[in-house]
C-alpha cells in the first residue's frame, strides 16, 4: 500500500523536472522513511521515463520504485533529460531532433562546450536528492539509489559522485568500456565521459566506491555488456572492498540470462539495499 504524488522541481533556471513520489501508507517511523532515488532505464523508449519505475509502464519487471515503496521506502522517480516529459513533442513541426537524435543533440552540444551529458545527469540527480532530503517524511541519513540499464549506470555514477548516497545497487548498468570498444558496442550518450580512460575504466569507478555499500546484478549473456568485463569489475571491486576492511559492503549477482531484471536479481538487490540503507 502506498500513496503517489507528482512533483515538479527546478534543476536550472527555466528548467523543471517532473517526478513521481511514492510514500508507504501509514505514519512514518521516528526519523522518517528510508528513501530511494529510482532511476529509469533507456531501452530506446523515450516516451517512458519516471512512470515505469513508479509502476505505470507496460512491463512489471521494471516497477522497482513501486516494489521498494512496498518494502517501506519513500521513493522518488524522476525523468532524465530526453525522456517522457523532458523531450520535444514527437509531432513538433520542423523539429528533427526527436528520440535518439535529441539525445545526441543534448550530448554533442555539451561536448563542444567542454562538458558532457553525464555531467547534466549528475547535476539533475543531485537536485533530486535535494528534493528527497527536504521532505519531512524522509530520513536524510538513509538515502540510496537503484536503477536498471541506464538507471543502473546512473546509480553507479551518482553513488560515486554524491556522498549522500548511503548504499546503491545497479541492474545491468555497466561493463568495461575496453570490452565495448573491443566488440564495437554502442551505448547511451551519457556513458561517454571525455578523457575518462586517461584515469581509469569502469572497474576503477566501482573500486573507488569502497567502503560504501554497493552491489550490482548482471546477466551472463547480456549482449551489450560482455561478461568477461563484468566479471573483471566484480573481482577488482571485491579486492578493493576487502582492502578497505568492508568485504561485506560489496556484492555481485551474475545470473544466467540476458539484459533484464529477473526475480532472483530483484530480491538480491532489494535485500542489499534494505540491509545497508536501514542499518
Amino acid at each position: 500500500a502506498r500513496t503517489r504524488q507528482l512533483l515538479s522541481y527546478a534543476v536550472e533556471p527555466g528548467e523543471r523536472v517532473g517526478a513521481w513520489l511514492l510514500l508507504p501508507k501509514g505514519s512514518a517511523p521516528a526519523g522518517g522513511w528510508p528513501a530511494i532515488l529510482a532511476i529509469h532505464q533507456h531501452g530506446g523508449e523515450y516516451h517512458l521515463g519516471k512512470s515505469e519505475p513508479a509502476g505505470m509502464g507496460p512491463n512489471p519487471m521494471y516497477f522497482y520504485g513501486r516494489d521498494l515503496c512496498q518494502r517501506g521506502f519513500a521513493v522518488l522517480c524522476p525523468d532524465q533529460l530526453c525522456f517522457e516529459e523532458r523531450r520535444p513533442p514527437e509531432d513538433a513541426p520542423n523539429d528533427r531532433a526527436i528520440g535518439m537524435a535529441y539525445e545526441r543533440f543534448e550530448f554533442t552540444r555539451r561536448v563542444v562546450a567542454g562538458s558532457c551529458l553525464q555531467t547534466k545527469y549528475l547535476h539533475d540527480m543531485s537536485c533530486a536528492l535535494d528534493v528527497l532530503g527536504a521532505l519531512p517524511e524522509v530520513n536524510t541519513a538513509q538515502i540510496g539509489c537503484f536503477g536498471h540499464s541506464l538507471g543502473g549506470q546512473e546509480s553507479l555514477w551518482l553513488a560515486w559522485y554524491d556522498s549522500r548516497i548511503r548504499a546503491a545497487a545497479s541492474s545491468c548498468g555497466f561493463g568495461m568500456i575496453s570490452t565495448l570498444i573491443r566488440d564495437r558496442i554502442n551505448h547511451n550518450f551519457a556513458l561517454y565521459v571525455p578523457g575518462m580512460l586517461e584515469y581509469g575504466d569502469v572497474d576503477a569507478l566501482v573500486a573507488d566506491l569502497a567502503p560504501r555499500p554497493f552491489m550490482f546484478t548482471a546477466g551472463d549473456a547480456d549482449p551489450i555488456f560482455p561478461v568477461d568485463g563484468v566479471r573483471h569489475i566484480a573481482a577488482r571491486a571485491a579486492e578493493a572492498y576487502a582492502a578497505a576492511g568492508a568485504p561485506e559492503h560489496f556484492a555481485a549477482h551474475i545470473f544466467s540470462g540476458v539484459h533484464s531484471l529477473p526475480d532472483d536479481a530483484k530480491q538480491a538487490a532489494y535485500g542489499f539495499l534494505e540491509r545497508w540503507i536501514k542499518a
